[in-house]
């Protein structure tokens, strides 16, 4: 049965703010279409799952599957780049809101898992999800959750699996009770298997096209998972 359910928080909760995203494009000759940006993010996802390593290295390969799947012209596709990485590594960057993900916390909730947040962070997104009012530890206007860890906080990055082990241990779960929720397949499913964790892969698109782990479109999706193993 699954008891702990533990998620990850960019692209599941937050995605880049898209009045950044539009204004960094249309500086650089491209008019961000609405309603692509958080198809781009996912897109780009394979990118980032190309490298392990710090965000600053990353967002290269990221930026370049996302200007691929937003169909940039091939003319203003080094200049896009180039005004997407910048946007990207400035304060406020990831404020855009995934309102599914949100307004279907409570719901996962209400099965009665506990839950926990582990993402890799810059230190901040404690004081964000509280101050969002989406979660956090003990009461307040958002979900209560166990723990929250940030990778820059506690200084272990996913897919250590080590990230796992404060989370375990708030949540009174073994590995084999529990199941981590992210966007990536190095530091998400690769880093929760390495942690005998049992990972699902949040991919709202379906982009993913790989049969060796499970995926999940949204938070009903797993809400609905949970309720059927603990039925």
């Amino acid at each position: 049965m699954i008891k702990a359910v533990f998620l990850d928080v960019g692209g599941v909760f937050h995605l880049p703010t898209e009045e950044r995203m539009r204004e960094a494009l249309h500086g650089a000759g491209f008019e961000l279409p609405p309603n692509v940006l958080a198809r781009a993010h996912y897109a780009g996802m394979a990118g980032h799952d190309r490298l392990d390593g710090e965000y600053a290295e990353i967002m290269g390969p990221y930026v370049e599957e996302m200007v691929g799947d937003l169909g940039v012209p091939p003319h203003q596709v080094e200049a896009a780049r180039a005004a997407l990485h910048a946007a990207l590594t400035t304060p406020g960057a990831w404020a855009g809101r995934l309102r599914e993900s949100i307004e279907g916390l409570p719901a996962l909730a209400a099965t009665g898992v506990r839950i926990g947040i582990v993402s890799n962070a810059d230190g901040s997104v404690e004081a964000r999800l509280r101050d969002e009012a989406i979660c956090q530890v003990g009461p307040g206007s958002g979900v209560p959750v166990d723990i929250v860890i940030d990778s820059s906080a506690v200084g272990i990055r996913k897919p250590d699996p080590r990230i796992w082990d404060a989370a375990l241990k708030a949540t009174a779960a073994s590995a084999a009770e529990s199941i981590h929720i992210g966007d990536s397949l190095i530091t998400d499913v690769g880093g929760a298997r390495a942690a005998g964790i049992r990972p699902l892969h949040f991919d709202p698109f379906r982009l993913c096209r790989l049969g060796d782990h499970e995926h999940a479109a949204s938070m009903a999706e797993v809400v609905a998972l949970v309720e059927a193993e603990r039925a």
